[in-house]
């Protein structure tokens, strides 16, 4: 599955990456570089990121479903428990 950003986000991130190659790296790029190396980001790197978030996510509702039964459990018969106190 693709990773896709909004028109805005790709804007903010651009002006980002300019931003921090010129302060960190005392490099000036345009904003087609900068598009450019967004680009490459997307499709070489930001995969790894995703599929981490998915696997965490996977494990994360897998333990909620073997946890079912205790979060999803109600006694049953306990009418006359409760009357009696």
């Amino acid at each position: 599955m693709a990773i896709e950003l909004s028109k805005q986000d790709v804007d903010d991130i651009v002006n980002s990456l300019r931003k921090y190659c010129k302060e960190e790296l005392e490099l000036e790029i345009s904003g087609m570089q900068a598009k450019f190396f967004l680009d490459y980001i997307m499709k070489e790197i930001a995969p790894f990121a995703y599929n981490k978030g998915i696997k965490d996510a996977e494990a994360y509702f897998q333990a909620k479903v073997e946890d079912l039964p205790g979060i999803c459990f109600e006694e049953g018969m306990t009418y006359w428990h409760k009357k009696r106190k």
